[in-house]
């Protein structure tokens, strides 16, 4: 039998945030995806940053048949030759470093391949999307974003308030993405991005990852998988099909305790944002579902090329770039 579009090409994941574990790791086999951008920290501290990555290295040795951890690009292409899925591990959140800069590198040296400089809220290193003012990178910040820069960890700016995502693009030495965001035209939301932040990131090499997440979508919980194309297309017009990727955001097998926790301030201050009941886009609902995507981009008569761009290989692209192989 001839292989899908899907089954051929390279599927990578922008960002997951699911409750990690092996029925995940199933989802992602079951769904295709050939590497994802795992996170494994938000509003956690060192010692639990730490702890996390512990138990991903375990997990890589137990779950062996299912996931690899991805150190460089070459580990996703043999992912994929191997059918299993390639885990990036990720941070939402600078604060697992300590504010020390010379742990840094030793994450990097542990395979952490993607950090968010704040998350939502303001840190030592910038402000977030909800914070009241947006006082900008702060120089502590400037430091932070050289020394990812010299170890090739990739820079997050998805929920970094306005200036400080400004200001990082400007400091950065290397290209910087919004791993999972929404365009603003389509729906006004502290989360999504305008055109004008949009054109500013890609301007200097950046990359677009587009989340699937129901509330920033322009129907929000009446959305299809054809209104995530929408979001996908409009984004191509903005910064060009060379630049954008999928960042699903999926929140699979968590519950009420997690939304809470990403929801507040610090994850028990005080209340950023209320999602309600999450329900996943039509046709897009869970990770299982990634080759309805695939033919849902097939059916709005995509060209292969691009279907294979955007699903994988422009990340791998940005990836090598930043990573240095």
């Amino acid at each position: 039998m001839p292989r899908s579009l899907h089954d051929d090409s390279i599927i990578i994941d922008g960002l997951i945030i699911a409750k990690w574990g092996p029925d995940i790791f199933r989802a992602m086999r079951a769904g295709g995806v050939t590497a994802a951008n795992c996170t494994c920290s938000v509003w956690e501290g060192f010692p639990e940053s730490m702890k996390a990555i512990a138990e991903w290295k375990q997990w890589f040795g137990e779950y062996d048949d299912l996931i690899i951890q991805v150190l460089d690009t070459d580990d996703i292409h043999r992912a994929k030759r191997e059918g299993k899925t390639g885990v990036i591990l990720g941070w939402q959140n600078a604060v697992g470093f300590g504010d020390h800069l010379p742990f840094v590198p030793v994450y990097k040296q542990l395979g952490l391949g993607v950090v968010q400089l704040t998350y939502n809220t303001a840190t030592t290193v910038g402000s977030g999307c909800y914070e009241s003012h947006d006082g900008g990178l702060t120089d502590f910040g400037h430091d932070l974003v050289a020394e990812l820069n010299r170890v090739g960890i990739v820079i997050d700016l998805s929920h970094v308030g306005a200036r400080t995502s400004a200001d990082a693009i400007l400091a950065s030495k290397k290209p910087v993405a919004y791993s999972h965001c929404l365009p603003a035209s389509l729906k006004a939301h502290p989360r999504n991005k305008s055109d004008e932040q949009l054109r500013a990131l890609a301007d200097k090499g950046g990359f677009v990852g587009v989340t699937v997440f129901p509330p920033f979508l322009k129907r929000g919980l009446d959305s299809s998988i054809d209104d995530y194309v929408e979001a996908i297309e409009t984004i191509i017009d903005v910064v060009g099909e060379d630049q954008v990727g999928i960042g699903t955001d999926f929140t699979q097998g968590h519950g009420d305790e997690f939304f809470r926790y990403i929801t507040h301030d610090k994850g028990h201050g005080r209340k950023l944002t209320e999602f309600g009941t999450v329900k996943m886009p039509r046709g897009f609902e869970r990770i299982e579902d990634f080759p309805n995507l695939t033919a849902a981009l097939e059916r709005h008569q995509w060209r292969e090329s691009r279907i294979r761009k955007v699903m994988g290989e422009n990340w791998l692209r940005f990836l090598s770039e930043v990573w240095g192989r």
